[in-house]
């Protein structure tokens, strides 16, 4: 049997299908290797501290369905500690704009960056805009959902408020339909947004974004459920996750701009096919610290 978390593991036949049913080879799937932080982080969105100087960035995002270099660079890093996952993200942005207030609005129809964290029979989305808020669901796979108890707690019992079943967007999954739980909300989650420049005026230039996370592994139980495995993770450890962000605008012909920029390319108009999301390793030591 692999270890817990390994890339062997999740890619057993039991956790998923084979490639070929995918729109993206395994091997342009991104890996990334996710360092312990040096310190307890404040999430204040300002990215400053000695743990993010040195976590490595991702490489500039690139179009969610064909792969390439969009207009504006977008970088994503992320780091943990036994208390929680950090995400950071790098939006080069030129004007900042975003009008959604309300908690789970339908924040991706302005500019958003979004994270997607999955386990074997689940998986939680978030995103968040340049105001700060956010927006969260949590699916079950509807073939998981009744057999191996979900259903049974009850914020999953099937007269959850927020809960209906939900078919993806733009890929017919091989696996089926999912449960949404649209008004599931990750306990312990903090999150924080620093602008760079003027929110809401044009009449300037911005030079972007940042955002800050910290996910609390705690909260993230019913995504280790499946297969058991370590939270916090153990050295070695491996996790799916997805890294994205979403435009009202695209840029102008010829460019061939879908409107969502991503770590690793989908290669398809889908957020929610965990099969193509990158490889993070947890290990516990920066190189040279």
């Amino acid at each position: 049997m692999a270890p817990r978390g390994s890339i062997a593991a999740y890619n057993s036949p039991t956790m998923t299908f084979p490639p070929h049913l995918f729109p993206v080879a395994p091997d342009r799937i991104a890996r990334y290797t996710a360092y312990r932080a040096l310190e307890p982080l404040t999430i204040d969105g300002r990215l400053d501290e000695p743990s993010w100087q040195l976590a490595p960035r991702s490489p500039r995002f690139v179009d969610l369905i064909n792969g390439r270099r969009p207009i504006h660079d977008t970088r994503a890093a992320v780091l943990w500690d036994d208390t929680y996952l950090y995400v950071g993200f790098w939006v080069e942005e030129p004007f900042v704009t975003a009008s959604f207030t309300e908690r789970d609005a339908l924040i991706w129809t302005e500019n958003d960056v979004e994270v997607f964290i999955a386990g074997r029979d689940a998986y939680y989305e978030f995103e968040i805009n340049a105001l700060g808020t956010i927006y969260e669901v949590f699916f079950i796979w509807s073939d998981a959902y009744q057999r191996d108890g979900y259903s049974c707690a009850p914020e999953f019992a099937p007269d959850a408020p927020g809960h209906s079943p939900w078919d993806g967007v733009g890929f017919k999954h091989p696996r089926g339909p999912r449960e949404g739980f649209w008004q599931w909300d990750l306990p312990g989650l903090k999150s924080a947004v620093h602008v760079d420049g003027t929110l809401n005026d044009n009449s300037d230039r911005d030079r972007g974004w940042t955002v800050e996370l910290a996910f609390p592994w705690e909260g993230l139980g019913w995504l280790a459920k499946a297969d058991g495995r370590a939270l916090p993770p153990h050295d070695g450890d491996v996790w799916r996750m997805d890294f994205s962000r979403f435009n009202a605008y695209k840029e102008a012909p010829p460019a061939d701009d879908s409107g969502g920029w991503t770590w690793s390319a989908h290669g398809v108009w889908d957020s929610h096919v965990p099969e193509v999301f990158p490889f993070i390793t947890f290990l516990s030591r920066i190189p040279g610290v």
